[in-house]
């Protein structure tokens, strides 16, 4: 036996590179790499980042291959900090070698990351994501007829102690200890300062404060009922394959009702772009895409009002939003063309393909959100400022997108979901041998086949009184009804 004294021994200056440790490669990272290099992803975004670096250069750059790979591990494997995709790129042989990156090279630190991020403008991260977007439709996972829209909030990098006032840059305490002694406390304690908070009104307002750190941060409620900084991402989803057709991180005070536009067009100009390249790539052939455009709405009742409905059918889209329930009757004096608008729209969700498009909006539209934000580590954001976070949400849900395709590849679209196929797959055979032993070793024993066959199904513990499949049981089938 060796112990580990034994093993102890300078390290050698010269090693060859055919004796480094190699790793054989992980499946789903290996059919990935090789989506993205048929589809030629390294020269596309190379072409497009070519203007953020120089001809000449000292120390070699980060590749944009390998910039937007490392962000797609973000993804893939559930890791929200950039400090924790260059940890675990570090870490691992297997994403060493999706991401392109030798043996004897060392892997880029999380500074290089963000620093490239920095260096990259958005309009490249959203030209990544419409190319994520043609990639879906070559294969027919984008059709863009029927979508659905529904945000929610995303915790900010920055911390609610750390308000100050708009006005005078005060920060809370300070503003509270002001108010206190204005109403006669010399030296209020932090018992007065709670007291006094409580019984103002409207005492975290976006108007009269924000955060120092990240000035895009809004104060909101989260969903399970803190109150944060926040943002709002909001989504626009295919109700027919489940892809994100466009994604927009917009302030978390604003409302459903103005924040519907900016998505929407989004939305239908990604479209639009994708019924052009169809038009100019495949001019022949039947479209993949709705010509027409955009033709249906689904979103939640947050998203009523009389004039998004209205502005709606302006649009020429037909609306399926549900209403809010209203106190007494509505005054619809003088708004003769919002109310046909607002009863078709009741007329339509109140139908049964309007009820079954709101199942999917329940569906698609938080899945993805599940998917992105939740396993995909992006609840909480760990970057500052609009565009950064929206830069790494586009390559974010732009994974999201990847993973319908690999679904279809693969039949799973994370590394997790693929281990737990393989382990569930497993589980499977096992029992299916189970079975048919435990069958055998019945019909060995002359035990009728009716008996056999509630044996063979049984995957419980024992269960009481008698089994009532067979007219042939006996005390003996206690012994019998084992799990399997």
């Amino acid at each position: 036996m060796g112990t580990r004294k034994q093993r102890e021994k300078q390290e050698d200056i010269w090693i060859a590179h055919a004796e480094l440790a190699r790793a054989p490669g992980h499946p789903f990272y290996q059919r990935l790499n090789e989506l993205l290099e048929a589809e030629g992803f390294d020269q596309f975004v190379e072409q497009r980042c070519a203007k953020f670096y120089a001809e000449k250069y000292g120390r070699p750059s980060l590749t944009p291959g390998i910039y937007f790979r490392s962000l797609l591990i973000g993804y893939f494997e559930g890791i929200g900090a950039e400090r924790g995709i260059a940890w675990r790129l570090a870490d691992s042989l297997a994403l060493r070698r999706f991401v392109g990156i030798a043996l004897d090279e060392y892997t880029p630190d999380h500074s290089t990351i963000s620093r490239t991020r920095r260096l990259i403008d958005l309009d490249t991260h959203r030209e990544v994501f419409s190319w994520v977007l043609g990639v879906l439709t070559d294969r027919g996972l984008l059709q863009g007829q029927r979508i659905a829209i529904d945000a929610t909030t995303l915790e900010a990098n920055a911390a609610m102690r750390s308000i100050v006032r708009r006005d005078t840059g005060a920060g809370y305490e300070e503003f509270l200890r002001g108010l206190a002694k204005a109403s006669g406390i010399a030296t209020p304690t932090r018992e007065d300062l709670a007291r006094l908070d409580r019984k103002r009104k409207k005492r975290t307002s976006n108007k009269e404060w924000k955060s120092p750190a990240d000035e895009d941060a809004r104060i909101a409620k989260m969903k399970d009922g803190r109150t944060h900084l926040a943002h709002k991402a909001e989504h626009a989803v295919d109700l027919d394959t489940g892809a994100v057709v466009a994604v927009t991180l917009q302030g978390a005070d604003k409302g459903d009702t103005t924040t519907l536009d900016e998505t929407l067009c989004e939305a239908g100009m990604a479209v639009a772009e994708q019924v052009g390249r169809e038009a100019e790539l495949r001019p022949n052939d039947k479209p993949k895409v709705n010509v027409a455009g955009i033709e249906e709405l689904v979103t939640d009742k947050g998203y009523h009002s009389g004039a998004v409905v209205n502005r709606m059918k302006t649009y020429e889209v037909r609306s399926y939003i549900p209403e809010k329930k209203q106190k007494g009757r509505r005054n619809w004096v003088g708004k003769a063309a919002e109310q046909q608008a607002v009863y078709a729209n009741r007329r339509r969700v109140r139908g049964e393909y309007g009820k079954s498009l709101l199942r999917r909006r329940g569906e698609f539209v938080e899945r993805s959100f599940a998917h992105c934000y939740e396993t995909g580590a992006m609840r909480r954001c760990h970057l500052r400022g609009r565009d950064n976070i929206l830069k790494r949400q586009l390559v974010h849900v732009g994974a999201f997108n990847l993973s319908l395709i690999l679904r279809q590849l693969l039949g799973a679209g994370t590394p997790r979901e693929l281990r737990n196929r393989f382990a569930r797959f497993v589980v499977s055979v096992l029992l299916l041998f189970s079975n048919r032993n435990s069958q055998q070793r019945l019909r060995c024993r002359g035990i009728s086949g009716s008996v056999a066959k509630c044996v063979a199904r049984s995957r419980t513990r024992p269960r009481w009184p008698l089994c009532r499949k067979s007219a042939t049981c006996t005390t003996d089938c206690y012994a019998l009804l084992y799990c399997v």
